[in-house]
């Protein structure tokens, strides 16, 4: 995303979410608990903007997206949204799906590395926003559930087809896309759904560790990997490599690769500048 803003300056106050940012860590909470931090209009576009200001932010390093109280996120909220939903026309609709899906690009597209905690339920809109973090640590009460056929939808909803097959498999994709049936912990660390797997109460804890391990990496090889990470899914080998060679190019020529061969030479721990 371009560093370049407008004149309105960084939001600091939102309605349906809290945002801290300490030592280059992001965390951005889902501030629902009454309603299992179930989404809104408003909260879709909250994060859909403020992913989009943060990816501007030169001091953000890594982002820790999270759920207060008992859950991560049930998803889409039934009174608020699939109510008002059904009174649109096609022309709305179209623009609310579109929005909810430009979440999903913000999450992959931003310049930094996303670490989802979640506990609890992490269900339809909530489950594709786990899906779409390049981390997900959680900890035995979280159970993921694709719901979207359980409402008479697509299970291919903000993505979720796209991204669950290339996490999963398309077995194992097709089955939860298709049923909606929940996945507790251990299956969805058993088919990678999962990256870490802490214990009970500590998910929070260990994506903050792993945001500031990131955060205190080499930032700029870190928005590479993600970038080649995301566009290399749909691209045939030979152009992948090329990508490769031309990014790597450019590392090479960043004070980070410098920095490195200074520091094992001298033999003390680099200190990465993101550049």
């Amino acid at each position: 995303m371009s560093p370049f803003t407008g004149s309105a300056a960084r939001t600091s106050d939102w309605r349906h979410l809290r945002c801290e940012i300490t030592d280059g860590v992001a965390t951005v909470t889902l501030a629902r608990p009454e309603k299992l931090n179930a989404l809104t209009f408003g909260a879709y576009a909250d994060l859909r903007d403020l992913l989009a200001e943060l990816a501007r932010e030169k001091s953000v390093r890594a982002l820790v997206l999270a759920g207060d109280g008992r859950g991560f996120c049930s998803g889409g909220d039934v009174d608020e949204i699939i109510g008002a939903t059904l009174a649109m026309d096609t022309a709305q609709l179209l623009d609310f799906n579109r929005m909810t899906g430009q979440v999903v690009r913000a999450v992959r597209e931003c310049p930094f590395p996303v670490v989802a905690a979640v506990h609890g339920v992490a269900a339809g809109a909530g489950a594709v926003l786990a899906l779409a973090a390049d981390f997900r640590v959680a900890d035995p009460t979280a159970r993921f559930s694709f719901l979207f056929t359980r409402v008479g939808l697509s299970g291919g909803d903000m993505g979720a087809a796209y991204l669950l097959p290339r996490v999963v498999g398309l077995g194992h994709a097709t089955r939860l896309l298709m049923l909606g049936d929940p996945v507790r912990a251990p299956e969805a660390e058993r088919i990678g759904l999962i990256s870490q797997l802490t214990d009970e109460g500590s998910a929070d804890e260990a994506a903050q560790v792993l945001a500031r391990r990131l955060a205190e990496g080499p930032a700029l090889a870190y928005a590479q990997t993600k970038a080649l990470l995301t566009a290399e899914l749909d691209m045939p080998l030979s152009a992948a490599v090329e990508l490769d060679a031309a990014t790597q190019a450019l590392l090479m020529n960043g004070e980070d690769y410098a920095e490195f061969h200074a520091a094992f030479t001298g033999k003390r721990p680099p200190k990465w500048r993101g550049r």
